[in-house]
């Protein structure tokens, strides 16, 4: 017997995926280009895709450092810098970053892919995170905790408040310090350069390379040069 296996949704993830349209309820907004257009509903899920693929360092000494591979992070203020983090609390680094009040987010690029998905499967307790995956850890300038050294760019944070949610409790934090690997600024404009960086990103269970640009903030409104 077959079995009716219309979405593939255990603890909201939605990695995988199968729609057999004809199960689901669907609602018709018309027509657009020429086709129907419809929409499909699911249950309510994590599905604000694609996001920053990062390692989260932490730890006081030698002995204690880790990563934590983590998606759910973004900016949630501009003045002051601020940021976010959200860990499940039974994961290993969770007592730490919670102990110490401080980590680093580390953004990763192409040469960090098969790191940042082994950080995420692995657990500190176990493993030297840093010496498997052949990673340096360098103190940070404002921070006890480590910034790797591969990471394009680092983002020194202090906690200022944890807020238990559910199955994660975000960090809210203060971005106090950030460093950039000189190989990625742009001498010119002295700004970050994201393609040369070779960013990835996260989405649905799976890693990806940033496409190529097709605009810049403004550009809608910005005058054309006569």
């Amino acid at each position: 017997m077959k079995k009716n296996n219309i979405l593939n949704t255990k603890n909201n993830d939605f990695s995988s995926i199968k729609l057999p349209l004809q199960s689901l309820s669907r609602t018709c907004f018309g027509r657009v280009g020429g086709q129907d257009k419809s929409f499909v509903s699911w249950k309510p899920g994590t599905m604000i895709y694609p996001l920053p693929a990062v390692m989260i360092s932490c730890g006081e000494t030698e002995e204690e450092y880790n990563i934590l591979t983590v998606s759910w992070v973004g900016t949630i203020c501009t003045n002051p810098p601020m940021c976010y983090i959200s860990v499940r609390p039974e994961r290993h680094s969770y007592e730490i970053i919670k102990r110490t009040g401080e980590f680093v987010i580390n953004l990763t690029n192409e040469e960090l892919a098969y790191a940042i998905d082994w950080c995420g499967v692995k657990s500190g307790k176990n493993v030297n995170k840093f010496m498997e995956m052949k990673l340096t850890p360098v103190k940070g300038e404002m921070v006890n905790a480590p910034l790797i050294k591969e990471s394009p760019l680092c983002i020194e944070c202090r906690v200022k408040e944890i807020i238990p949610l559910g199955s994660h409790d975000m960090f809210i934090s203060e971005v106090i310090n950030v460093q950039a690997d000189t190989r990625y600024i742009d001498q010119k404009s002295d700004t970050f350069d994201l393609e040369k960086a070779k960013l990835i990103a996260y989405s649905h269970g799976h890693y990806h390379k940033l496409g190529e640009e097709i605009g810049r903030f403004g550009w809608t409104v910005r005058k054309k040069k006569l």
